[in-house]
């Protein structure tokens, strides 16, 4: 079921030229989309008018099959449904600790202290960050600013959470640790849109993935059948990950099945490799 939807979007900054050109996306309700396209696309411009931040010059945005309003109240009604976490999350943390820090969008709808509470906790809990509740921002690490700007959103309990190159300047750990708590999101029922230029985290991570050039959305789909096309990905500056192509060559040569799942994971694709060398080493046809 579509949950939010843009038609014939178009935007041009006043130094520039357009930045969403005639676009149209759908993001299907409890899905995974990943908004994947090199940098300068268009796709932090794209987010902020999934959120209301900002007006299309042209073109319209939809939530549950009906054009959203930008009247103050219809702005945050609408936000209160879809959530945005940028880029860089010292955009977004301001106050002095972790826990006031989360608090803030409950408090602002007026919520009882125990209910803020919870949802703080529930947040923080979710993330992984529930130690650090009267930590300092300042003192946070940046892994650890990324998790708690996320809990801060999360707070909110948005239905849609739209979310900026969520993975950018962490190391392994941070990356995996990230991943993990969207996957627990997602898995709880929160539809998730991510905008990256990494190929390998929206095979991992997604469902559908719109594939990102110049303003438009060159091809949306399922996320596998979307990276598998060399020519869109091309079109877009991009190649098909690694581990997408080395699962579709060892189906091609039989090690495995039509239906068995491809390789996702770093942990997947060495199990992989050993069952196809002992295929090799075996002579078997399993």
């Amino acid at each position: 079921m579509t949950l939010l939807e843009t038609q014939g979007l178009t935007y041009a900054y006043q130094d520039g030229g357009p930045a969403l050109s005639d676009l149209d996306l759908v993001v299907r309700r409890g899905r995974r989309l990943a908004i994947l396209g090199p940098n300068g696309a268009g796709k932090t411009t794209l987010l902020l008018h999934l959120n209301g931040t900002l007006r299309p010059q042209r073109g319209r945005v939809l939530l549950d099959g009906a054009p959203v309003g930008y009247a103050r109240a219809d702005l945050t009604a609408w936000r209160r449904r879809v959530g945005l976490v940028l880029q860089d999350a010292d955009d977004q943390l301001f106050a002095a600790s972790v826990e006031e820090d989360v608090s803030f969008g409950p408090l602002n709808l007026g919520l009882a202290d125990d209910a803020v509470r919870r949802r703080v906790a529930d947040a923080l809990q979710v993330m992984g960050i529930a130690d650090l509740a009267e930590r300092a921002t300042h003192l946070l690490s940046f892994g650890q600013k990324k998790r708690v700007a996320i809990a801060g959103a999360v707070a909110m309990r948005p239905e849609v959470l739209l979310l900026d190159e969520p993975t950018s300047g962490l190391d392994r750990a941070g990356r995996d640790g990230l991943l993990a708590a969207l996957q627990a999101l997602h898995a709880a029922g929160a539809t998730l849109v991510f905008a990256t230029h990494d190929v390998d985290l929206a095979y991992r991570l997604a469902d559908d993935v719109a594939l990102f050039a110049d303003g438009k959305v060159l091809r949306q789909g399922p996320a596998e059948a979307v990276l598998a096309d060399r020519a869109a990905t091309a079109a877009a500056g991009l190649e098909p990950p690694f581990l997408l192509s080395l699962g579709l060559t060892a189906r091609a040569a039989g090690v495995l099945g039509a239906t068995d799942p491809l390789p996702k994971t770093r942990e997947a694709a060495l199990a992989l490799v050993e069952r196809s060398w002992r295929k090799g080493a075996s002579g078997s046809t399993e």
